[in-house]
Order: structure tokens, then sequence, then C-alpha cells
């Protein structure tokens, strides 16, 4: 039942965006999804990592199979995109794959296989649409958002010396290599986070199960309720207010000056200003932070080699993320505590909001709105006074940081006891964070 009523309220959520982006001129994330079954993907690794997530609820020697028709599918529509001359992408034989495990599960499973299947082709096929989501929602903050708020978080920037400059300007010496690796690991968080989130699923197949929490649940859910702060605390980054854009937006007549990496901007009196309709308003909060952030978590009790993983990812996407200009310092201490307070929102839903975890998300939600309202409120007393609102801003992080910690361990600690009674194995195994 629960799954059902997911599956309508998130198909409801993709038609009311498909109906907004339209409204804009703009294919919607339904109609882009459907492009993708014969047109050229946008993503060819994100709709394998779909297909691999499905596949955690498929034998090895099914595995094997699907993954032999996606190659094979794939061949044939590069052999002919190459004789038409179209754009090449790989991928839609991976979508072929999913698609067909769904109809395979509606025509010849039933009971408890067919729903094991169809919540496989489901975790992989949302996984998909949180991008296409994703995409409908940068639309739309452009379309509706013409004001932005840069200056406000680049003055309470100063109170953390202006972390976008400084790493922007070590990416910058790092030359070619230092700049396409960052870009790299910043492009495919998507995929980083099934890899940990297949070794999460791992046993689905032999126990004929999910797991009761795994990563893809709040990864999903931070994009989902992520972008709703866009269209609160719009903001389109460093780079494009005082630097000369990217991926062909902002800059130019719309920037400030031309200022960073360089040059920090001078302090002064912040104010609302006007941007294209173009430039996403997607910095508060830093979701790449908050997904980099959630690996990380979910990596911890993994293997020695996805543990080292999950922490260069994290380093390694914060390094992006203000290396590049995309983000401004402040936006990064709210994407971490963002993620750590949907991750215990998420894991107390499943124990009926017990109090400590309740106690956990209502403080996590207070510090991050206290964080908006002293960007958007204080940042011209933030800037004035760094030595006292730099260490406060990373002290309220830590905090939320360090309940979490707490509340983790004694969830952990409760969890050890019922996962020795077989009879209660089903509720408590495994807490996979």
């Amino acid at each position: 039942m629960l799954w059902t009523a997911a599956g309508v309220v998130a198909l409801g959520f993709l038609v009311a965006l498909e109906i907004a982006a339209r409204q804009y001129g703009q294919p919607g994330p339904l109609t882009n999804q459907a492009r993708e079954v014969v047109l050229a993907p946008k993503s060819g690794p994100l709709l394998y990592a779909s297909m691999a997530l499905t596949m955690v609820v498929l034998t090895w020697r099914q595995r094997f199979v699907a993954a032999a028709v996606a190659i094979g599918i794939d061949v044939v529509f590069f052999l002919v995109r190459w004789t038409l001359d179209a754009d090449m992408m790989f991928g839609n034989g991976a979508l072929w794959v999913v698609l067909g495990c769904a109809v395979i599960a509606v025509t010849r499973r039933t009971g408890r296989e067919r729903l094991l299947l169809l919540k496989g082709v489901g975790l992989g096929l949302l996984l998909v649409a949180g991008r296409k989501t994703g995409d409908a929602w940068l639309l739309i903050t452009s379309k509706t958002r013409p004001m932005v708020l840069d200056q406000y978080l680049a003055t309470a920037d100063h109170a953390l010396g202006n972390p976008s400059w400084l790493v922007g300007r070590m990416v910058e010496a790092t030359g070619p290599v230092g700049s396409t690796l960052l870009d790299w690991v910043y492009v495919q968080l998507a995929v980083a986070a099934v890899v940990v989130a297949l070794y999460q699923l791992r046993h689905v197949a032999a126990e004929r199960r999910f797991p009761r929490h795994h990563l893809v649940r709040t990864f999903l859910t931070i994009g989902l309720f992520g972008p709703a702060v866009y269209m609160i605390f719009p903001v389109v980054g460093p780079v494009f207010v005082y630097g000369d854009g990217a991926f062909g937006t902002g800059g130019g007549p719309w920037a400030l000056a031309d200022l960073w990496p360089h040059t920090p901007p001078p302090l002064g009196a912040p104010h609302a200003m006007p941007y294209d309709e173009i430039t996403p308003r997607n910095c508060m909060p830093s979701l790449h932070t908050a997904w980099a952030t959630a690996i990380f978590i979910h990596s911890r009790r993994a293997p020695r080699a996805l543990r080292y993983a999950g922490t260069f990812w994290l380093a390694a996407t914060l390094c992006a993320t203000l290396g590049f200009g995309y983000h401004y310092g402040v936006d990064l201490i709210a994407g971490v505590v963002f993620t750590l307070t949907v991750e215990a929102a998420v894991r107390t839903y499943d124990r009926g909001w017990d109090r400590s975890g309740a106690g956990l998300v209502a403080y996590g939600a207070t510090v991050f709105a206290a964080l908006l309202v002293s960007y958007r409120y204080l940042p011209v007393e933030m800037a004035r006074h760094p030595w006292v609102f730099g260490p406060l801003l990373l002290l309220v992080m830590a905090s939320v940081i360090h309940g979490y910690v707490r509340v983790d361990r004694r969830w952990v600690r409760e969890a050890v006891p019922s996962a020795r009674r077989p009879e209660q194995r089903s509720e408590s195994q495994p807490e996979l964070v």
C-alpha cells in the first residue's frame, strides 16, 4: 500500500512539473524521459546505473542476460546513428531493459515476485526521473525568480574567508588535470551514489526483499525537497555574478564585475539584483554537497575501499562546487545541515518518529532555517565580525553533525539485540548507514 501511494504521489508530481515546464515552452520530465527511448540520451552512465539498480532483484544469470541485451541494443543504436550522422550517446539499451522488466513483471510474474520486480523497476526509473525532475526545477527557478540574492551570500561569505575565491585560485593552479578530474567527479555524482546503493542492496536477490533504509531513499528525498528552497532563496553563484559565467549562460552584462576568483568582492550593502531567465537559481542549499554528504554517510559501514571512495567523493565535490565558482561557502554549510536533517527524518519515519530522532529532525530544521534567515538579514554583521560568525557557522554545523552521530549510534545499539532474534530480522536488518 505504501509503495502504491508513493507511486501515485510521484506520478502526480511529475505530471505537475510537466505542465509547468510546458507553460514556458519547454518539454517536462515525462517528455524528456520518453524521448530517450529512441533519441540520444542526455546521460548514458545514468541510464546504466538505473539499470543496475533494477537488476538487484534479478539472479546472476538474469543480470548477465539483461546486460548483454542492453549492450546489444546500444550497438544497434550506435550503428544507426553513425549511419545517419546523428547525435551519439549510449544508454537506450539500458532503458529498454528496465522497461522490459516492467513488462515481464506485469505479464509473467505474480504475487510477491511481481511486486519485487516492480519495486526494482521503480527504483531504477526513480533515479532517472529524479534527474529529469531536477532539470525541470532548474528551468522553473530561472523563469519565476527574476531577482537573485547573490550579494547577500557573497557578503556573508566574508565570515568564512571567501572560500570560493580561494579554492577557485587553487583549482586554476592545478591546470587542466585538476579541473578535468573535479568536473568528472561533479558530473558523475549519481553514478557514485549507485555504487554505494548496490553494496547496500546486494542481498535483495537472495532475501527477496529490500532493506528498510538505503541511500537511494535519502538521495531522492533530497532532490524532491531541495529545489523548493531554491524558490525561497534564489541564487546563481559567484562565477555568474562575479565572473564570466559557465555553461554558456550568465556573466557579461548580467555580472556585477569580473572579480572571481582573483579579487574578493568589496563589502557593501547587499540587495537583490535582476538576472537573466536562463541561468538556474540553484545555489542555496548546495545539493551537490548534500548528495555527496549522503554518499559519505552511507559508505561508513561499507568495506574500506568504499569508505575511502565515499570520503574522496565528498572532498572532491566540495572542491568542485567552490573551485568552479558554482557555490559560496555558506551554501555548503547549509547543504550539510540539510542532508543530515533529511537523513534523520527518513530514518525516524521508519521508527515511528521516536523521541531522539524527532528531536534531531526538529533541531536540524531549526538550524537550517536560522542559517537562511541569518544569510538574508545579517550578512553585513557577519562580514564585519568574521572571527565571531565564521566559527559560529562552523559550530552550528558541527552541532548537527554531533547530534546525528549520537542518535545514529543509539539506533545501532538498539538494532543489534533485535537482529540476533531471527523472528525480528526483517525489522532490524540492515540499517545500512
